[in-house]
């Protein structure tokens, strides 16, 4: 792994020096990829737009971080601190790489939650798109020119958060390559009429899960918290640790706000007021 973590600290490096215009650019794209874009802006826009786009949304954003989760448990060292306490280099000069206020997160590096998540987020808004722009024209020339040109842009914005990532030294190259996992729901139809008590079960079992995963870890010796005393000491300054970056501060946060979802939409006023709008 060593090999494949210098190599990946060579590409920080060299986003660096040769696109160091661009960190504006990256810092932004990095917050766009991030969930809280998706629950503050996504989805109030899409639930207005279509309820079932937006419930869609949430159930994408929390089962997909939900698994980056579950992946990220065990590894995944961050490119910010592996270089300056590897012993790869040995005697030699130890590369230096940059720092920048989002570089600093917390939990395991792989694979990239930044790139699962905006994947499966993108792929739901596309081809929720795709049908109300193209209509019935779907075999025409100019249909297919819009479906190739949307779904360009989607892989252009996976690149760009890939890119990003990098950029800031928050993950090597094979992580956000690994994050590039879509999240799907448009044959799971019961998430759009899905009860109250679904939803408790399924936020019951999700931490239940993690937390039991969790605790198996922990009784085989496995310290969860390794990563959180790697980015305190390594980061450059203080205040760029981001604690809310901990692997369990994102799921009680997620779950929340399934939940929170489930009450909403299961809730006697939204029945009342909401009532045959589902889809329109």
């Amino acid at each position: 792994m060593d090999l494949l973590h210098s190599a990946g600290v060579q590409v920080v490096q060299y986003l660096q020096e040769n696109y160091q215009g661009s960190q504006d650019w990256f810092l932004f794209i990095s917050f766009a990829a991030d969930l809280k874009t998706t629950f503050f802006i996504f989805f109030p826009i899409w639930f207005h737009l279509c309820e079932a786009v937006g419930i869609k949304l949430i159930w994408v954003a929390v089962i997909g971080d939900w698994l980056n989760l579950v992946f990220k448990m065990l590894f995944g060292q961050r490119p910010y601190w592996w270089v300056r306490e590897t012993s790869y280099y040995g005697n030699t000069s130890t590369p230096v790489i940059q720092q920048f206020p989002l570089t600093c997160e917390t939990g395991p590096g792989s694979p990239s939650g930044h790139a699962m998540d905006s994947a499966g987020i993108y792929y739901v808004m596309v081809t929720a798109l795709l049908p109300g722009l193209l209509g019935t024209q779907h075999r025409s020339c100019a249909a297919r020119c819009l479906r190739g040109l949307l779904w360009l842009v989607f892989w252009a914005v996976q690149v760009c958060v890939c890119l990003s990532r990098a950029f800031l030294a928050a993950h090597f190259p094979h992580q956000v390559m690994a994050g590039i996992i879509s999240e799907a729901f448009d044959h799971i139809p019961a998430i759009y009429s899905a009860s109250l008590r679904r939803y408790l079960g399924t936020t019951l079992f999700l931490f239940s899960f993690a937390l039991g995963f969790c605790l198996l870890l922990k009784a085989l010796g496995v310290d969860l918290l390794w990563t959180l005393e790697k980015a305190k000491r390594w980061c450059d300054r203080p205040e760029w640790v981001h604690i809310d970056t901990t692997p369990f501060a994102g799921l009680l946060r997620n779950l929340g706000i399934l939940f929170g979802l489930g009450l909403a939409l299961n809730s006697q006023i939204y029945l009342e007021s909401c009532k045959g709008k589902m889809g329109q």
